[in-house]
């Protein structure tokens, strides 16, 4: 079986703002893309223009109608990925060592050439954030996109996760969860960032910001109600021969 690493210097993740996040799956086609192009085997789809298409993909985003204590209901949008868990049990559950945790940045990655797609790990994994890509036989996960963050090819404002660059509402953050002093840490203390399932143990490194309580729709005031009031009782001239002739169809 695999060995986690007793400690890593850094722990690169996610935050993930659900108050912010609109459900528009930009991310999800955005990782689709980079990651069918760059690291690893692509991603396939099987049959996927017919009846029951079916794919493989490292991010989804699940949308869920929350009915808080008090107030109106409200639609959250989910986004869910591989956590890149500090006790990962997708990996001390390979029998391969094709599932790792890097020490250098606490990234969990599956080395595709020793994965004989047992699918131990998927199964381990209390988030459901493993697949098994049907085409090449192999587990596929959320890999951060190493192949970008660490490239000097790229243009500084690009070297994030595909997801985090793509976002339009500005909903996912990347950086070093280790680092007390970074955004993304100040960002999850000061919006009380929560652990996914922590009673779960796997001590998870991405954090999820929690939805920002709705101001309530009787404190809110229409500022178009009095242009939206009718202007007259009764019509009249053309208007009131229009509504007798109307009512005689």
């Amino acid at each position: 079986m695999t060995q986690l690493p007793q400690s890593t210097d850094r722990k690169m993740g996610l935050v993930i703002d659900l108050d912010t996040c609109v459900g528009c799956h930009a991310c999800v086609i955005s990782c689709k893309g980079w990651n069918t192009e760059n690291y690893g085997a692509p991603l396939s789809d099987q049959n996927p223009y017919g009846a029951d298409p079916s794919g493989t993909f490292l991010n989804r985003v699940h949308s869920y109608e929350v009915q808080p204590p008090e107030g109106h209901a409200q639609l959250i949008h989910f986004p869910k990925s591989c956590l890149h868990c500090e006790d990962a049990p997708c990996v001390t559950v390979c029998p391969t060592g094709a599932s790792y945790k890097r020490s250098e940045d606490g990234i969990v990655l599956v080395n595709e050439s020793d994965c004989i797609g047992c699918g131990l790990c998927a199964w381990a994994c209390p988030y459901g954030a493993r697949e098994l890509d049907l085409a090449e036989g192999v587990m596929k996960k959320c890999t951060l996109c190493v192949d970008r963050i660490y490239n000097d090819n790229l243009p500084e404002v690009d070297r994030v996760p595909s997801c985090v660059r793509t976002c339009p509402a500005g909903a996912r953050h990347f950086g070093d969860l280790g680092d007390p002093d970074s955004a993304v840490s100040q960002l999850v203390a000061e919006r009380g960032g929560m652990d996914l399932m922590p009673e779960m143990g796997t001590k998870p490194v991405n954090k999820y910001l929690p939805p920002r309580p709705k101001d309530r729709i009787e404190d809110q005031i229409d500022i178009l109600a009095p242009l939206l009031a009718p202007v007259a009782e009764e019509p009249k001239g053309f208007i009131a021969w229009l509504d007798k002739a109307l009512e005689k169809l």
